[in-house]
């Protein structure tokens, strides 16, 4: 029996494996989701505390979690950028020139802050697919999969939000 060679692509070790450009690629993406998902975070504590109208108490509360929610992956996505030995962007600067997602003031309605919420998703889900075939054409399972968490959730997010809104 003669043995074959079998050919394997050969990385060079930087940070689990994977060589500094795809380690740079990865994180990349990841700092820019980070850099939206922190903007995003920010404007929902801000509707949240601003919000009025006939559905103020369910709207609100509807805000509260999902800034939550939304901390939780900021802290999961920075952490992610940590396990690849990198430094993942942490000022509100960086956030706000980085990030597509753009600020708001207090004085909008909160049919005008539910809109804003779904175009934020929008982009947030943008993001995640970069992040998602990224990391597949990296071979980076386990950034993969929790971007398709997060992909799950705001999805379900962005239909009841149409729901509500009736643009879906």
């Amino acid at each position: 029996m003669i043995k074959e060679k079998v050919k394997t692509k050969q990385k060079t070790f930087a940070r689990l494996g994977y060589t500094k450009m795809e380690t740079a690629e990865i994180t990349d993406a990841m700092n820019k989701l980070l850099a939206n998902f922190s903007v995003h975070y920010q404007k929902l504590r801000n509707f949240h505390w601003n919000v009025k109208g006939a559905d103020f108490y369910d709207i609100h509360e509807n805000f509260e979690e999902q800034y939550n929610e939304a901390i939780e992956a900021i802290d999961d996505v920075a952490e992610r950028i940590r396990v690849f030995g990198q430094t993942p962007m942490s000022t509100m600067g960086e956030y706000i020139s980085t990030s597509e997602i753009k600020e708001t003031g207090t004085d909008l309605s909160a049919l005008e802050m539910v809109s804003e919420v779904l175009k934020d998703y929008e982009i947030l889900l943008e993001h995640m697919f970069n992040v998602i075939e990224i990391s597949i054409e990296n071979g980076d399972s386990g950034t993969e999969d929790m971007m398709k968490g997060f992909v799950k959730s705001i999805e379900k997010r962005y239909w009841m939000w149409t729901a509500f809104s009736h643009k879906g």
